[in-house]
């Protein structure tokens, strides 16, 4: 059993103990029930109740496969940070409802002077979670039932049509909806830059200039950044791909999520009502016309435009009425070429007046290399089949000097995708005079303020090539970089680029020898050696 350690004890018997008595248990959470509107998380909630106050001490989400562990996290910080405005303190006794539980506090909790006993009920976290349920029923769901097949499908339609692929974010599309209080939404495309796959479809021009012009000024302040978010005027449609489905999570997931690994969040954002994660029934009919529109304008004419070139272009269609089938509504789709040509200066003018660096000099950060569906990972590979590889490969770049197979392993960077994708891929590279380096670098979106740690790869032509981002704090991500750091230093600061076909089934993530196409080996770099310094991923890449 896991003990605290003395320093810990010490501190925690410094505190003052109060003759009071804690409710503590950990229970399953309905798949519905979240502790914040636009959270995923599926598990276990953790709850610490002073019964003696009736106050909620500390409370955790956690995965359900999580060890008992978490428990005494959530009770240390009820102790030391608690939720409410009372003061650290250690209670006299505690009360669970679990054998297992009590058996491991006492362990656990050892010259505290805390008495841990067992009760059959616990009846006010029974009545915190009775009021917890009946929140998440009367909650409101995030499509209204009649209308979300059709979303899913129109969205599943915008995901096939990835418009992202050759637009920016500043070539907009008007639709004139003209559809209960709606008339005319302009749409603002995401995903260009890979972070973030998405239609933003604002209610007005005035809200989407007012928006860039906020974040153009808004000099990387985190706080400026936020307002200017919180001011559009939008409904969104966001995709977020998930890197690989639970096999136990199936059930949850709708037929969209299940066959692209990808999930649809539809929502409202008001200056006066904030982001709201929801769409209600007249919001949601307007938005599916809308997306109908552009889905047809896409198979029309997206051919046609390119981010740097955007002609005027018109559609006009009939869409079902999604309340009347009988009836049709006429919208009519039209690039806004004057307006996308006024936003592109305005951010022009902006880096132009824009502090101390040359932007003939500026390196350029691809982010059209590697397929947008691929997988990718870093790791080791084993040292025998690392030399395997070697004579195995459709394509081997060597490295420039000889590698000590010192370590568990050689470290590579794998990137999995299909087959003709990943030919296309090892075609390029070889285009690009192949691969000079691996590093990965700091990179922060500011609306979002996530840091991340960005994974690049250089070519031989000095172009650099986003292959993926890695949330910084990730605790899988921390080890992995450590391992990873390590790995290099014992190859003399050498690694591998191992690209694979066979990125669906039971292959994806662990490909076979017969399944390496490829194998590039490089110098590590750290993000000094690179020099590209932090990048933000609002930035607008080439």
């Amino acid at each position: 059993m896991t003990a605290l350690n003395r320093s810990t004890r010490r501190r925690l018997q410094q505190l003052r103990q109060i003759p009071s008595v804690w409710e503590g248990d950990r229970r399953v959470l309905a798949t519905h029930l979240n502790m914040e509107p636009d959270s995923s998380m599926r598990g276990e909630c953790i709850i610490w109740v002073d019964g003696s106050e009736g106050l909620v001490r500390a409370m955790d989400v956690v995965p359900s496969d999580t060890g008992p562990e978490a428990i005494v996290r959530t009770l240390l910080r009820a102790m030391e940070y608690p939720h409410s405005s009372t003061r650290p303190a250690r209670p006299q006794k505690i009360v669970v409802c679990d054998r297992e539980i009590q058996f491991f506090l006492r362990g656990v909790l050892q010259e505290l002077d805390i008495v841990v006993d067992y009760v059959p009920e616990l009846p006010l976290i029974d009545e915190i979670f009775r009021g917890l349920q009946d929140v998440a029923n009367n909650r409101p769901p995030q499509l209204p039932p009649e209308q979300e097949e059709a979303l899913l499908k129109a969205a599943y339609k915008i995901w096939q049509d990835a418009p992202w692929d050759v637009l920016d974010e500043e070539k907009i599309i008007s639709v004139e909806v003209n559809y209960n209080d709606v008339e005319t939404l302009y749409v603002s495309i995401l995903g260009m830059l890979g972070m973030e796959y998405g239609l933003l479809m604002y209610r007005s021009v005035e809200s989407l200039r007012k928006f860039r012009e906020r974040v153009l000024m808004a000099d990387d302040s985190p706080e400026d950044l936020e307002g200017a978010f919180l001011e559009q005027d939008c409904f969104f449609l966001t995709f977020e791909q998930e890197a690989e489905l639970p096999e136990d999570a199936s059930p949850d997931l709708n037929v969209f999520e299940v066959e692209t690994g990808v999930v649809p969040t539809f929502g409202n954002l008001h200056p006066l009502e904030g982001m709201r994660p929801m769409l209600y029934e007249e919001e949601a009919l307007a938005v599916l016309i809308a997306l109908e529109a552009m889905h047809r304008f896409f198979e029309q004419h997206l051919a046609e435009l390119t981010a740097e070139e955007f002609p005027q272009t018109v559609g006009r269609y009939r869409i079902n009425n999604p309340t009347d089938p009988k009836k049709k509504v006429a919208v009519k789709v039209e690039t806004m070429t004057a307006l996308a040509e006024e936003l592109f200066e305005m951010s022009s003018n902006i880096a132009l007046n824009d502090a101390d660096f040359d932007l003939a000099n500026m390196p350029i950060l691809r982010v059209d290399l590697i397929p947008r569906d691929a997988f990718y990972s870093l790791g080791a590979m084993a040292w025998e089949i690392a030399d395997t590889l070697r004579s195995t490969a459709k394509y081997y770049q060597s490295a420039e000097a000889e590698i000590p197979p010192n370590g568990d392993g050689f470290p590579v960077i794998l990137i999995q995708t299909s087959r003709p994708k990943a030919i296309a891929l090892i075609e390029e590279l070889q285009a690009s005079g192949g691969v000079k380096a691996i590093c990965f670098n700091p990179g922060e979106d500011p609306y979002a303020e996530q840091h991340y740690d960005l994974g690049i790869l250089q070519t031989h032509n000095s172009d650099f090539h986003l292959f993926g981002e890695f949330i910084e704090d990730d605790p899988i991500h921390i080890e992995a970089r450590k391992k990873w750091d390590q790995r290099c230093k014992r190859t003399n600061g050498y690694c591998g680029l191992v690209i694979a076909k066979g990125f669906k089934g039971s292959n994806r993530g662990n490909p076979s020898l017969n399944d390496m196409m490829a194998l590039f080996e490089v110098r590590s770099l750290s993000a000094k050696e690179l020099g590209l310094g932090p990048l933000e991923l609002s930035l607008q890449f080439e």
